[in-house]
């Protein structure tokens, strides 16, 4: 038997509509599995940063537009992608691709199905009406499922206790990083050019956070921290782009904070601002396992982060970082000015942040989902 026969197929499904947690995830199954092993198909948007990415890596990419939510032609046209390349093992995450993705295996009994979850339904920023459909027609084909990925010990127990999945079927496997790209003793490298870039000396005392500007990762909140702050020499950093950037900007412009408050829009060298800063601020609302905490841990940076489920499996508040309450800017921007007086908790906090960054590799994340592939064919 020639070593093609022996190579597993996957197709993995996302709708790629925004490059976000789940894509970069994706992205990293599909960019390190052993070729030799596995045969990737990505079922995607063909447009976006996401497909760009494919394309540089020489994947083929099935255009799969979900951008309409009522295409129900969606689970056919998955279902002939399926037989045509003889597909193993589909993987899927997000709730349009997951939902039609078990559509289309239904009754493929030689077809296994994967479905990581990084938010579950109950979490989306939705209509009750819409919201109410996406919870009905998830917990209707829940069954199509083989194997549930979570990113978090909470949405473990959520799909545990709340809907009622058995708990083999639901393997906790969190979110890895690239160490290597994200090493301390490279920051003066690696963030060259980045405060010059915007106007900001190097004895100013930087807050940076990174990414989507939606409602789930609370910037207003950060915003109206540095709105707050009483010392003149901080200036926050926003890196991302979003559907809330012009309110952000409004915002801003509302508070007279131009001159403190700087917008990058969407950036490739992320490690790079992260080197740069002298404090990561995190002050979401909603989150599963963010990949933006694990990175500034592994740049050996102190975070100030929201306290709220995912977040906490990550850092323990006064070790590895500073865990405040979520929708509340007094908090945020005393623990800013606590860091920016206090230099030894710094250090403290980011030796500390470092160190546990290394349970959180990209070879552990690896080694767990092919331990769930090589189970389930």
């Amino acid at each position: 038997m020639s070593a093609e026969a022996h190579r597993i197929s996957i197709l993995y499904v996302i709708d790629g509509l925004e490059y976000g947690g789940g894509e970069r995830t994706f992205l990293q199954l599909i960019q390190y599995l052993p070729t030799a092993e596995y045969h990737i198909h990505v079922a995607t948007n063909p447009d976006g940063t996401f497909s760009e990415k494919l394309h540089e890596l020489g994947i083929q990419v099935h255009p799969f537009d979900l951008s309409n939510k009522l295409d129900l032609s969606a689970a056919g046209q998955l279902r002939s992608i399926i037989r045509k390349h003889q597909i193993d093992i589909v993987h899927c995450q997000g709730a349009r691709a997951d939902f039609f993705s078990r559509m289309a295996v239904k009754n493929l009994e030689e077809v296994r199905l994967i479905n990581t979850i990084a938010m579950p339904v109950e979490g989306f920023d939705v209509n009750p009406w819409l919201k109410w459909i996406y919870q009905l027609a998830d917990r209707c084909s829940e069954r199509f499922v083989d194997r549930f990925i979570v990113v978090s010990d909470r949405l473990r127990k959520t799909l545990t206790h709340k809907h009622h999945i058995p708990a083999e079927k639901v393997t906790l496997i969190y979110n890895g990083i690239e160490l290597k790209e994200y090493d301390p003793n490279r920051a003066q490298e690696l963030s060259a050019g980045i405060r010059e870039e915007f106007g900001i000396d190097k004895e100013t005392f930087l807050v940076a956070a990174v990414g989507r500007l939606v409602w789930q990762k609370g910037f207003e909140y950060l915003v109206d921290a540095a709105r707050k702050l009483t010392s003149d020499d901080i200036k926050v950093l926003i890196v991302g782009d979003g559907p809330q950037k012009n309110q952000l900007q409004q915002l801003v412009s509302q508070y007279g904070l131009e001159n403190r408050v700087i917008f990058t829009g969407l950036r490739q060298d992320v490690h790079a601002v992260l080197a740069c800063a002298d404090v990561i601020a995190i002050p979401s609302l909603l989150e599963g396992f963010p990949m933006i905490t694990l990175e500034a841990m592994a740049m050996g940076k102190p975070i100030v982060a929201s306290c709220i489920n995912g977040i906490n499996e990550q850092i323990v508040d006064g070790q590895d970082g500073i865990l405040v309450p979520p929708k509340n800017p007094k908090a945020l921007k005393e623990a800013v000015e606590e860091l920016k007086h206090n230099p030894d908790l710094c250090k403290k906090l980011a030796f500390s942040a470092r160190k546990k960054a290394k349970q959180f590799s990209l070879e552990r994340m690896l080694e767990e989902t092919e331990r769930v592939y090589r189970k389930i064919t």
